[in-house]
């Protein structure tokens, strides 16, 4: 099976990686050649464009920003549709309003291929791990017919439904992720203001049983808020990005998300802070900026 992967940022490059090492010949893209230099040294081989990785490729990944890039690298000129065959597999891994890729999917169904919709969750530290979970949506037979790819990056390959409900889980699943932080950051101001050492708070909050397994806590604020160090691993205009599709799938169905939007229009904030370069954790300063307080050790 030769695979294509199209997007070589902060997830897309370390996933390619595990790709190639288990074996799967590479055929790459990106915006950016030099994003590609570590892969090609590792055997990997360079394409001009998406619809050349297609026409080289039996499985496609595509892993970009947001759902306007992906329509574009399908859909636009030198996309990935003008390259597709019939019975080829193209997996988004975008973070993507469903109704873009239902429509995706039903274009490149009119050529016989075939669209799953794939997004992760695990961040930066599961992509260099390769320990990341995928909310999948789409054809059962052709999941099975791919999981070996996925497999090699991924610790879990969960299904959730048919095309586009992988895009509206992990929308779900990030609101959830980033109100989480938020609220993590609020708490610890509260017990610091309170007289309690932030490491302490630190140590007990990972005993119990609340956040003791949630990755933002046990990984992110001590490579990020608690050391000062807002270095972007998930920029928080992505983060903001998201949440958007949130608001627009609460819109849709008519489903009042009261705390979600004080969480977004918080991330809003931190936005017009001109950080949206920096990782999402920075809106966290705020917080801190309220309370007089700083969360570092």
């Amino acid at each position: 099976m030769r695979v294509g992967f199209i997007g070589l940022g902060n997830m897309g490059a370390p996933m390619a990686g595990f790709v190639r090492e288990a074996g799967f010949p590479l055929v790459v893209h990106d915006l950016r050649r030099d994003a590609a230099a570590p892969l090609l040294e590792r055997g990997a081989v360079w394409a001009d464009s998406p619809r050349d990785v297609t026409a080289q490729c039996d499985v496609v990944c595509v892993c970009v920003p947001g759902p306007a890039d992906m329509r574009t690298v399908i859909l636009g000129a030198g996309g990935v549709a003008e390259g597709v065959q019939s019975g080829k597999v193209v997996i988004d891994h975008t973070t993507n309003d469903a109704s873009v890729v239902r429509d995706v999917g039903a274009a490149l169904a009119t050529r016989g291929a075939h669209l799953l919709d794939a997004p992760l969750d695990g961040g930066r530290e599961g992509a260099l791990e390769g320990q990341l979970t995928l909310f999948v949506g789409g054809e059962t037979g052709v999941l099975d017919t791919v999981r070996p790819v996925l497999d090699t990056f991924s610790r879990s390959v969960v299904w959730v439904g048919a095309l586009g409900a992988g895009s509206v889980t992990k929308i779900v699943h990030n609101a959830l992720a980033m109100s989480i932080d938020l609220l993590v950051a609020e708490c610890l101001t509260l017990g610091v203001k309170a007289g309690v050492a932030l490491p302490r708070l630190v140590e007990a909050f990972g005993a119990g049983c609340i956040v003791s397994q949630n990755m933002t806590f046990t990984k992110r604020m001590p490579a990020t808020l608690f050391r000062g160090d807002f270095a972007a691993r998930f920029a928080l205009a992505l983060a903001t990005k998201d949440f958007g599709l949130a608001e627009d799938l609460a819109r849709e169905h008519r489903v009042p998300t009261r705390l979600l939007d004080l969480c977004r229009m918080e991330l809003e904030e931190a936005m017009n802070r001109g950080w949206g370069d920096a990782d999402r954790l920075k809106a966290s300063i705020l917080q801190e900026e309220r309370a007089g307080v700083a969360l570092r050790m």
